[in-house]
Formats: structure tokens, sequence, C-alpha cells
């Protein structure tokens, strides 16, 4: 008997738009592999190893330890660690039964957005923003509502701005990165409160999202804990402490979602990897040698926000912090992932097309990455010239 096949196909939830960064990434080494020259800027991470004393506190948790599950918050150690850093960096005190230990902050934002919300609550979220927030909202059954921010307001969020959008469909929840990603622009600190003022009087749920507190060139980064111990923090050892790949970060919490965290990060994935926690501690002792590299993102942005506007690129953001330039191509191309891609074939300068970070309004709009080396933006620069010039 013949029997027709089932159609089987993806589900609808997976469908979310592509990680353009991810893309110009593979798109770069496939260029690299035929032996032509690149020159990164397309991703945020770090040009430097891990610091030498978290690589040597990983060799020795290899030869001495039992490599093993940790509880899903996290080893104690580890909290307790990042509990006094909130003290000293901050003079914010918190608890370390408030912090959960995560497989990097992407677990962060997974376990937060699980925990906090239930399937069609409406979160905001600057336009232009880091792509994953929308993505991973949009695969969990959450509403992602961009709000876009606007130059008169150096690029951020205000609280007008929130209200007006939550007048007419009611959020249930915020996000916001100070630095942020894709500009690095950061809240002054009257926006700052003035922000969670205006969260906790409407009853929306404030993320903040601070993975590039230690990265920052203008004024002084703050945490939300600062102004209220309501929000959720997430944090990360990927950016300033030269992590990536170690995937470890964290959660600060307010109590009544501690244990909810715990019981999803169980089931989810039982623990953040032991040796990446047992190295992340001594990331704090390491100021040093993590400051000398801020030092050359320092030197590397200061090329780019004079070498940039020379090469006809305009209306930069305002660059507080992180290691990103959000420029304007205009002048260029009314469509950045084609020009992003003649930018690879024609200069080797690998970065990502503003539509990553603003679907709507991106299309004439540059990432460009400085956590690179010296010579690499030096080359960058020089190669953007000789073909935009």
């Amino acid at each position: 008997m013949k029997t027709t096949p089932y159609k089987l196909a993806a589900s609808v939830r997976s469908a979310v738009d592509p990680f353009l960064a991810m893309d110009v990434m593979v798109a770069a080494q496939a260029r690299s592999g035929e032996g032509k020259q690149v020159l990164h800027m397309e991703v945020g991470e770090p040009g430097h190893q891990a610091p030498l004393i978290v690589r040597e506190a990983a060799k020795a948790a290899i030869d001495h330890d039992r490599i093993s599950y940790t509880p899903a918050l996290g080893l104690l150690s580890l909290r307790e660690r990042i509990s006094a850093h909130y003290q000293d960096a901050y003079g914010a005190v918190v608890p370390h039964e408030r912090i959960a230990i995560t497989t990097g902050s992407s677990a962060a934002f997974i376990l937060s957005f699980l925990s906090a919300f239930d399937a069609g609550a409406r979160v905001g979220l600057a336009a232009p923003g880091y792509p994953a927030y929308r993505n991973v909202l949009k695969a969990l059954g959450l509403v992602a509502v961009s709000i876009p921010v606007k130059a008169e307001n150096r690029y951020v969020i205000t609280a007008d701005d929130l209200q007006a959008v939550h007048d007419q469909t009611p959020l249930d929840g915020v996000l916001i990165a100070s630095p942020a990603n894709p500009s690095g622009t950061m809240l002054l600190p009257d926006a700052f409160a003035q922000l969670i003022a205006c969260c906790a009087q409407n009853g929306i749920r404030f993320i903040s999202d601070e993975i590039y507190h230690g990265i920052v060139f203008e004024g002084t980064a703050r945490t939300a804990l600062s102004h209220t111990d309501q929000s959720i923090i997430i944090n990360s050892f990927s950016k300033y402490y030269c992590m990536t790949g170690w995937r470890i970060g964290w959660m600060v919490l307010p109590e009544d979602l501690v244990r909810p965290v715990e019981r999803l990060a169980q089931s989810l994935y039982i623990s953040a990897p032991y040796i990446s926690q047992i190295a992340a501690a001594k990331a704090f002792d390491a100021s040093d040698e993590l400051d000398a590299i801020c030092q050359q993102y320092a030197a590397n942005r200061q090329k780019l926000l004079k070498a940039l506007p020379e090469i006809g690129f305009e209306g930069l953001h305002p660059a507080d912090g992180a290691f990103y330039i959000y420029a304007n191509a205009g002048r260029f191309t009314n469509d950045a992932l084609s020009f992003s891609k003649s930018l690879l074939d024609n200069t080797g300068v690998a970065a990502t097309p503003g539509v990553d970070f603003d679907p709507d309004h991106g299309q004439t709009m540059m990432r460009f990455s400085f956590a690179g080396d010296e010579v690499t933006i030096d080359k960058a620069i020089d190669a953007m010239a000789r073909w935009l010039g």
C-alpha cells in the first residue's frame, strides 16, 4: 500500500532573522581561506586572550580538580566574588543569594525572558539594538517592541519615549544596554534614574544589560542597582574580561525571580561549565592587564572617530563605551547589506550592516568594531580611504 510521506518543516518559532554579524564573519573566514587579507571589524570580540591568571587557574583545575556539575546557580565561591565586585566597583550591596552564574550573557537573556514574562508579553527594545534580543524574544513567543532612539536624546531611550509607547499599548518589560551595542552610547545618570522610575510607576520589568561595563571612555558606567533592587542585571566575562569562548556570565536577580531562574537553569543546561567558573573568579584580579587592553581600545577609537568622517561616514553615535562605532554610510549606499559585501570584497574590511541592529532604519548604517589590534585598525582605515576616497 502506498502512503503519502509526511511533510516535515522547521518550527515557526525558529524563523528568526539571521545574525548578520556572524554571517559576515563566515564570509570573512571564507575569504581568509582563499589566502586573501581580512581585516576583522565585524564581531564584538576582544582580540586578546583571557588574562594569564585566568588561564593558569583553568590549567590547575584540569590537573587537580574533578571537573563536575555545579549547582544550577553556580559555584558559591564565584557568586561571592561577584558580590564583592559590586561592593568594590559600585558601592552596591548584593547578597550572593541573588546572583546566578550563566553560560554567557546569552543564557542570561533566555532565563530572564522565561522567568519574567509569559507568552505574548511585550518587551521594549532600543532601535538600533543587539539583534539577538528580538530574535530570542520571538523564538520564545514574546513580542519585541522597537523604540527608535533619537539624536537629540544621545540615541538612548528616554522615560518620555517609554511612557509614550506604554500608553499606546502597555509594555510588560524593557531591556536597556548601557553602554549599548551597536553604538556604545551610555545613559546619563539622570536619564537612567528617570527611566527606572517610569518602569516602577507603570509596573514594567526593567532588564539592564551591563556586559560592556569596564570598557568606558566618556563618563561613568552605572549599574541599575544604584537605583533599584527590582531590576534584572545581566553581565558577562566575555567583553572586558576577554573570555568570549569560555561562555560564562552572570545575573543579579530580584528575590522573586531567584528560584524561578534556578528551576529553569536546572532543566535547560544544569550548570555553567565548572572550569569557566573557577577561572572567572580570578578575572577580577587581572585589572592591570585588562585596563591596558582598554587603553588600546581607546587609541583605536580615537583613530576611527577622526578617520571615518574624513572618509565620508557621517552621523556617528556617541561611542561612550564598548568597542564600536555606529556610523551613517548614506553617502555611499542605501543598502547596507550589499555595501558590507562590497566592502569586504574590495578592501578586506569585514564590518556589520546596520540592518542587523535596526531592520527598519538601518539601511544606511554600518557598525565598526575596534576590539582588534592597532595594526588592523590602521590597515582598515587605509583600505577604506583608498576605495571610498
